[in-house]
């Protein structure tokens, strides 16, 4: 691991040994604040928590550059907790000492999960606004005071403009993800929140981002007192912790392939990703008439619904997620032992988002990919994006069985029959086969 350092840029190149002999309980936190790390298991720090936080918990600004998993949310949940209980409140009104901004509600909520946890004995309330769901509960709970308000621009700006909440009490602020901000067209909203904090001299500032380019630069020294910027620089872009390979299956061998994989490699949990909706359920159709019991995440599911798969799946009532990317961002699941790309995506950067789902924090992970006939153009690009060869794999009578198609209503069916999924939909389907059959016969 080698290290370079230079007025207020700092850099280190990370190996795939992701824990750094760094521990916790070596900086100076407080005993409700090291209790929490124990609680969360946090032991060692992982490269960017090694380098960042002797900076953050001195109470500094920081702009962090790291891969998606490694460990960027503890670093500055673990700063922010240091500076707001160092730092008297003269809060009277209860309003927002910490000010977390993410660009999806998945990531808010994660974010707002991990911050309880390692907040558990620190007596500091923490709030969510995110959009899609519950508006009242979130507007009452924001209402009655708050010391960390964490959400996506959007929910926050609609509370703020109803004067719910103030922004003048802030001490710590904090953008994550700060890159996908740009991406999902979110910059106004930031510029809109930043301006009604006090100035960078009057609070601490974190930024965090998987890449630090010009736009992020240009966002953290307008907004921040003198970043320091830390880069944690990998030595590949994907990670080495996730084994990639790739079929070369006609279109009309993708199903068979993937139903085989399945039984083949027995994922503790996997996501399979899809370019549409309609491939996701038709996927989840194939699956559910061969004995998976899949969820299916599209851009257009109700929050409601979008949360209980989500909680299903982090459980154990739910080990195979089929998505879209745009129902992808910003998950953070852990233990995703799989990722099966079914259709190749057509833009690089989503394949590398899309493998980042498994081997988190330095686990292990696989990431197996069906170039077929109508995608596999995208395969040279992505190899030259991500600097390696990916390891195409032959297609064995293992990973080929005959497989049940899902019982369709007519043939231009485009989705799954209602009721076709878990046990007491299978026996329903069994029992069809068995009528259409006799019918056949009579």
């Amino acid at each position: 691991m080698k290290t370079t350092t230079g007025g207020q840029k700092t850099s280190i190149s990370m190996t795939h040994n992701i824990l750094t002999e760094t521990r916790f309980d070596s900086f100076d936190l407080t005993p409700e604040l090291l209790q929490g790390l124990q609680h969360g298991n946090y032991e060692f720090c992982t490269p960017i928590q090694e380098m960042a936080l002797p900076i953050a918990l001195q109470g500094r600004d920081v702009a962090g550059q790291a891969q998606t998993g490694t460990g960027k949310t503890a670093t500055f949940l673990v700063a922010m907790f240091k500076t707001l209980l160092s730092t008297p409140s003269g809060n009277g009104a209860k309003q927002p000492r910490a000010l977390i901004v993410a660009p999806t509600r998945e990531l808010a909520r994660q974010i707002a999960s991990d911050a309880r946890q390692l907040g558990k004995f620190i007596d500091l309330k923490i709030s969510l606004a995110y959009g899609g769901t519950g508006y009242q509960q979130q507007l009452d709970d924001i209402g009655q005071g708050t010391d960390i308000l964490i959400g996506t621009p959007g929910r926050l700006i609609d509370f703020y403009k109803q004067q719910i909440y103030r922004l003048d009490c802030v001490q710590v602020v904090i953008l994550d993800e700060a890159d996908r901000m740009f991406d999902l067209g979110f910059i106004k909203d930031i510029r809109y929140l930043l301006r009604r904090i006090p100035k960078p001299t009057k609070r601490q500032g974190m930024l965090f981002s998987a890449t630090l380019s010009y736009r992020v630069l240009e966002l953290a020294y307008e907004h921040m007192n003198s970043p320091e910027l830390v880069r944690i620089e990998p030595e590949q872009i994907t990670a080495k912790s996730v084994n990639q390979s790739a079929f070369y299956p006609a279109n009309e061998q993708k199903y068979s392939l993937l139903i085989g994989l399945l039984r083949t490699k027995n994922p503790k949990r996997s996501i399979i990703f899809v370019n549409t909706k309609k491939a996701g359920e038709l996927v989840s159709a194939y699956l559910s008439a061969n004995g998976f019991a899949p969820g299916v995440l599209s851009g257009d599911v109700p929050q409601k619904k979008r949360q209980w798969l989500l909680e299903q799946f982090q459980g154990t009532a739910l080990d195979i997620l089929i998505a879209t990317d745009v129902a992808a961002r910003g998950l953070h699941i852990p233990e995703v032992t799989h990722v099966f790309n079914f259709d190749l995506p057509q833009d690089v950067e989503d394949y590398v988002h899309r493998i980042g789902r498994t081997a988190r924090l330095g686990s292990q992970g696989e990431a197996i990919s069906l170039a077929c006939e109508k995608y596999v153009y995208s395969l040279p690009e992505i190899e030259k994006f991500v600097g390696q060869k990916i390891e195409i794999m032959p297609m064995t009578e293992d990973l080929l069985p005959e497989i049940e198609k899902p019982v369709t209503r007519n043939p231009r069916w485009h989705g799954p029959s209602k009721g076709t999924t878990g046990a007491k939909g299978r026996e329903r389907v069994r029992r069809v086969r068995q009528k259409s059959t006799a019918a056949k016969r009579a």
